[in-house]
């Protein structure tokens, strides 16, 4: 099964997350297939970038986002 989630990059106590969709049994930093977008809640206002193109057609092909991520899209316009 196919999962779109969140991909913890960045220093310690700093972190960074990339939006990526990956094989639900992978490690959370393992391998994935393709990256959609990025999320940074330590600016302030959060940054959040997404390829919402990308996200629609993944989101059509039968990938889940987790509930995390599930928020995010919505946020972003890729989720109605």
């Amino acid at each position: 099964m196919l999962k779109i989630r969140l991909r913890r990059m960045g220093a310690k106590k700093a972190p960074f997350y990339r939006i990526v969709v990956a094989d639900s049994r992978a490690p959370r930093n393992g391998a994935f297939l393709e990256e959609l977008g990025y999320y940074d809640p330590t600016k302030s206002p959060i940054e959040l970038n997404v390829n919402n193109e990308k996200a629609a057609e993944w989101l059509k092909s039968g990938a889940q986002p987790t509930e995390t991520v599930r928020t995010l899209l919505k946020k972003s316009g890729a989720l109605q």
